[in-house]
């Protein structure tokens, strides 16, 4: 009982992170950085897309979709459903978010993969892609052998967080990159911009590590809502 309710408070706890970092990241690229454009002659506002939807994205629907199936209290075939979905969805925004960095380079006349965000950037999107095209054909469709399925969900489940602590990682170098930018271009150090992305970034962390603690913190049971009975 003590374990299940440790892993319920963790689960609002990332609720709640989420929802802070979706409207912190937002007010920051809508009040301070102008607002989105996907087509426009300042070029920063593509950009502005980058941040959003990585965070919202990859981030903050990918967080969502590790914790789903241990924390919905519905059949196996809904949750892995919904895993599936929330997962979907994580990856299609991340790739649009990371074309969005790329068109703005390219309309900027900015050279395109030359930092360690970007580099580590690519290998987040390609590997979780990797990871979501596995899941769906060895444990939704056409669906494995009970023996792969058996030998792959642990392999899956660590691949799966791996990739996501990785994601994290490289979402808080990126706050960083960006924020150095700006503040060699003129802005403030200790502003009200400045502070605001660097909580940001800490919040992005914090939703991360309370996405692990919740999954990690589920009871073990053995039925039709197990983990293991994916």
């Amino acid at each position: 009982m003590a374990i299940a309710l440790k892993a319920t408070i963790f689960s609002y706890v990332v609720h709640v992170l989420g929802v802070a970092g979706a409207i912190m990241v937002l007010v920051w690229c809508i009040s301070f950085r102008g607002g989105f454009a996907w087509e426009a002659s300042n070029k920063s506002l593509i950009f502005n897309l980058h941040p959003v939807l990585i965070l919202i994205g990859l981030i903050i629907f990918g967080g969502e979709a590790i914790i789903s199936y241990k924390t919905l209290p519905w059949t196996k075939d809904v949750k892995k459903l919904i895993h599936l979905v929330l997962h979907a969805i994580a990856l299609i925004l991340g790739i649009i978010g990371v074309y969005a960095a790329f068109k703005y380079h390219n309309e900027s006349n900015i050279a395109n993969l030359y930092s360690l965000h970007s580099w580590i950037g690519i290998g987040v999107i390609v590997l979780y892609g990797i990871q979501w095209v596995y899941g769906f054909v060895v444990f939704f469709y056409p669906g494995g052998t009970d023996a792969i399925r058996r030998e792959s969900l642990p392999w899956h489940v660590l691949f799966g967080i791996l990739v996501y602590i990785l994601a994290i990682s490289n979402a808080t170098l990126g706050f960083l990159e960006k924020l150095t930018f700006l503040e060699n271009s003129g802005l403030a150090k200790y502003g009200t911009e400045a502070f605001l992305v660097n909580f940001t970034a800490v919040v992005t962390v914090l939703f991360g590590i309370f996405v692990i603690l919740t999954t990690l913190s589920q009871p073990a049971t053995e039925d039709e809502y197990a983990y293991s009975e994916i």
